[in-house]
Parts: structure tokens; sequence; C-alpha cells
């Protein structure tokens, strides 16, 4: 493994770059302080250097958190804000381990609804994942499947910033759901009934019924239906 000073002690690092693309965003933007001890203990287990957008993220903040809370992108986690570590939602090892990798690939990130952000490893077809090795997928909550992105991370985060959400979450936002979304606790997640994934959800979203749960209730409650229904088990969503 790397030791921490070549992963943080490159050139052109990606995180000044990064600091401007948040400044000039199309959506609210709010950068969380990092924990100190957290972001170098991510990066050696990532073994990715902070000249990545990824690394930048892991060392440099807490987390991003975009249109008022709707998605969350996570780096070293922030105890002040409630948001955790990239490697506590993947449950990296206590200790840096040469031998250890995201089976199932990396989370990223999560939105309100229990969509997941996830990074694909070098076997996506094995864990039941569509999309090209280091391409981005996105597991859907009013679907119950995982789709590919078509991006790497770094284009998935220039595109966060882009405005492009609008479009993306089209048909699962209804009115008033930037209140929503601030309103939230960065552990938390929106439930909403009849679930996303039912028809009559799909037809009249102004009508049902959301809740403030934690994350970790949206998401399981999700991965079971998914188990249960059909189209297959989604495998592991992060741990929250």
């Amino acid at each position: 493994m790397r030791e921490i000073d070549e992963l943080v002690r490159v050139d052109d690092p990606a995180w000044p770059e990064l600091r401007q693309a948040f400044a000039a965003s199309a959506v609210p933007v709010r950068v969380l302080p990092a924990d100190p001890d957290e972001g170098p203990r991510c990066l050696l287990q990532l073994q990715v250097t902070a000249r990545s957008v990824l690394g930048a993220l892991t060392l440099h903040c807490g987390g991003v958190v975009l249109d008022d809370g709707w998605v969350r992108v996570y780096g070293a986690g922030s105890a002040a804000s409630g948001l955790p570590s990239l490697g506590r939602v993947n449950a990296f090892p206590a200790e840096p381990d040469p031998g250890w990798y995201p089976a199932d690939g990396l989370v990223v990130g999560h939105d309100v609804l229990g969509g997941v952000f996830c990074l694909n490893g070098h076997d996506p077809a094995r864990a039941g994942r569509p999309g090209a090795p280091g391409q981005m997928t996105y597991f859907a909550p009013d679907t119950l499947e995982w789709e590919a992105l078509d991006m790497g991370h770094s284009a998935w985060v220039w595109w966060l910033l882009s405005g492009r959400l609008e479009t993306f979450y089209d048909g699962l936002r209804r009115p008033g759901w930037r209140e929503e979304a601030a309103a939230l606790d960065l552990g938390q997640g929106i439930t909403v009934f009849p679930f996303l994934w039912t028809e009559e959800a799909h037809r009249d979203l102004a009508a049902t019924s959301r809740r403030a749960v934690p994350m970790r209730e949206v998401l399981g409650v999700a991965a079971d239906f998914a188990r249960q229904l059909g189209p297959a088990d989604p495998g592991f969503l992060g741990e929250v």
C-alpha cells in the first residue's frame, strides 16, 4: 500500500478546482468540514491520490450536500453535521487492509428517497450491477433496480453540480420537495406511501404521504421489497 504522503503530496491536486466548481454550481451546495483523522484513514484504504476528485473529497471535506439536502456525497465525515464518512458508509476495516475492497462497489452518495449512487468495482456483473468497471450506477427507489449512469466518478460530480438533477428526478419531486429536504437531519431520509415503486405513486405523486425517518430505514425497506417482489436482491446499499 502507498503511504499517506504519497497519496496527499501530488502535483495538480483536484481540490482547488473542486472549490471553484462548488462556488459556481447551478444548484445549492454546502461543503461540510472534514474529520481530520478519518479523511487520511479513508484515503489510505482507497489508495487513490488527492489528484482525483474522489481522493480530494475524501481528504478535504466531510461531505457535500446538494440541492438543500436532497443529495449527500460522502467524504471524510462530519461529526458536527451528522454525515458519516465514506469509510463508515462502506464498512472499511478499522485499519487499512491491502486485501480488502468493496465487493459490490463503493457507495459514494445517497438521496433523500433512498436512491444510492455507487462506483462499480472491477467485476460489476458478479455483483449484479450494470455498467462497466469504474463507472457510476444508481439504485432507483421508484423501480428498485440498478441503473448504469455511463460516467465515471469525476464526471458524476460535475454532473451533480450542473443543474441536471432537476431532469433526473422528474416525477419524483412533488411541490414543496426543497423544504422537505432542507428540514431533514443528514442521517434522515423520506419514506413515501404508497411506496414509490407502486402504480399508485406513479399515478399521483402529489397524493402520497411522506415522513422523515432514519435513512437506514428507507434503504432497508427498499432492499426488503426488492428481494421479496423482485427484480433482485440489490446487495449492499451502504451503512448509514
